[in-house]
């Protein structure tokens, strides 16, 4: 069952983002958020055991950036060319994403810092979990994308790096 606290959080999240939909199944228990204009619509039943996570995007062509994403998204059409031969560090869950371990902390990387496969660039937090997210690839960071403390989309990039 879930608990009424992550079911608020959930909604949060949800309003938050561009997502129109979330359903999610476990442990014999059903949650589908959905985002009919300006509110949302919880329902919450059982159902066989089987945990399945899915998030249905906005029924929009293209994805709309938020107008904190606005300013960069600019900059990064002018090397639109460059970026073909980088990785994209993209975000696994929508969440909220940090630089740091902690705000007193350093973050984990900034721009031109090498990284590893296993170096972790980053957390998103999602239901009060904080996820690790690693490079996945040897190289050198070349561009943050996003703000820290910002609202991230599930596949949303996150990190440019240039492969070594």
């Amino acid at each position: 069952m879930f608990k009424l606290s992550e079911i608020k959080e959930l909604i949060k999240l949800v309003d938050q983002s561009s997502l129109q939909e979330l359903e999610i199944q476990n442990e014999g228990s059903r949650l589908f958020i959905r985002k009919p204009n300006t509110t949302e619509s919880v329902f919450v039943s059982s159902v066989p055991p089987q945990p399945v996570y899915q998030a249905h995007p906005a029924a929009a062509p293209a994805p709309q950036p938020s107008p904190s994403v606005q300013p960069e998204s600019a900059p990064a059409a002018a090397p639109a060319a460059d970026t073909s031969n980088l990785h994209k560090i993209v975000s696994p869950m929508v969440g909220t994403f940090y630089s740091a371990p902690s705000p007193d902390a350093a973050v984990y990387v900034n721009k031109g810092s090498k990284v590893r496969e296993k170096t972790v660039v980053c957390i998103v937090e999602a239901m009060k979990l904080m996820n690790e997210i690693e490079a996945e690839i040897k190289g050198e960071i070349v561009e943050i994308l996003v703000d820290n403390g910002q609202l991230v989309e599930y596949g949303q990039p996150l990190f440019l790096v240039k492969p070594e």
